[in-house]
């Protein structure tokens, strides 16, 4: 069976920066795919004037204490925004964490499959949040 790489295709790179050339820099094929999971978690929906849906709530737990119910939140936002938004991967798992020395992140842990290629993946965000003052 043929895989079609072509699938996953070229974007902007982000951050938006200048190659070499001069030319604004593009990425290809599984780092095209991460940098925009990057782009559409740390993208609050609102924020985009002609795309106000494009994004993830998660921005709206912010100052939300750090418990079971926030973490859950949290995945639950991650995965909608992802099957909304990014039509290359498949999530195949999410894990929201507070790590031990750290009460302003959260860890979060993306499993995904690439479509085109089956290629699993994974990758580790950190959100940062306003610690809960109790």
């Amino acid at each position: 069976m043929a895989v079609n790489k072509d699938f996953v295709g070229n974007g902007f790179s982000w951050p938006m920066r200048v190659d070499a050339r001069g030319r604004v820099a593009l990425s290809s094929g599984e780092r095209d795919v991460e940098e925009a999971i990057r782009l559409i978690i740390l993208t609050p929906c609102g924020t985009r004037w002609m795309r106000p849906t494009f994004g993830c709530h998660i921005h709206d737990i912010i100052f939300h204490p750090g418990n079971t119910s926030t973490y859950s939140l949290a995945a639950r936002y991650v995965e909608d925004a992802l099957r909304l938004w990014e039509p290359r991967i498949d999530p195949l798992s999410i894990e929201v964490t507070q790590p031990d020395d750290a009460r302003d992140r959260l860890r979060i842990h993306i499993e995904y499959r690439v479509k085109s290629t089956y290629d699993r993946r994974t990758l580790v965000f950190p959100f940062y949040v306003i610690p809960f003052e109790e």
